[in-house]
């Protein structure tokens, strides 16, 4: 039960770094903020060009309330520097933040004055965000397979624990003859005819003696 809290808790926080990840929040202009730039409309493309802005993330528009505002607007009007179709309303106090909710292109300018003349003005580009992966929970470790073991022989005997010669193969054409001590060839063979025939001669040169006595 505990290692199942522990993997679900696990997977909660991975979602939720995974989404805090996400969600970047990018101060436009860095220290100079939102404002007249000195460089002209350059510094904030130098600075759109050194982000990647995702879908989901955040700009931050510091400027002082009452001395500047920010409007977003198509890429016509942004080129004129005209607040005409204004996409949205223009927000007046600062700091703004505006979450970037659409992949593409997005304009912003300064509708102050001349201030968009000046360079007051942001073009980024939005892209889509990543589809989010799930944490990879780790497979539970698979059993071990321990060989089994194989019993050793229980017979006091050193005899039964010696292997037993495999028997040499007979020459063609010749009989084998069983050179067991105490055992007797078997009936029929050619080993029984010349031992009788042995036994005859020995028993007729025994009677020849007699005989010759």
């Amino acid at each position: 039960m505990e290692s199942k809290m522990v993997i679900v808790f696990g997977f909660v926080v991975a979602v939720f770094l995974q989404s805090a990840a996400a969600q970047t929040g990018h101060v436009v202009g860095d220290s100079i903020g939102w404002t007249i730039p000195q460089s002209g409309a350059q510094e904030y493309v130098t600075w759109a060009a050194s982000n990647k802005f995702v879908v989901g993330d955040t700009l931050v528009f510091n400027f002082a309330t009452n001395a500047h505002d920010v409007q977003e607007v198509p890429k016509a009007s942004f080129d004129s520097c005209s607040s005409e179709n204004p996409i949205g309303t223009a927000i007046t106090t600062g700091p703004a933040n505006i979450t970037l909710t659409s992949a593409g292109d997005h304009y912003y300018i300064c509708t102050y004055g001349r201030h968009c003349q000046s360079g007051q003005k942001l073009a980024i580009t939005v892209s889509a965000a990543s589809p989010g992966a799930a944490p990879s929970v780790p497979p539970p470790p698979s059993p071990t397979n321990t060989p089994p073991t194989t019993p050793s022989p229980t017979s006091n005997d050193p005899a039964a624990c010696e292997p037993v010669p495999a028997p040499s193969p007979s020459m063609s054409g010749v009989p084998t003859v069983n050179t067991t001590p105490g055992s007797l060839p078997p009936l029929g063979s050619s080993s029984h005819v010349v031992l009788a025939s042995f036994v005859l001669s020995s028993l007729a040169l025994v009677v020849e003696r007699n005989r010759a006595r």
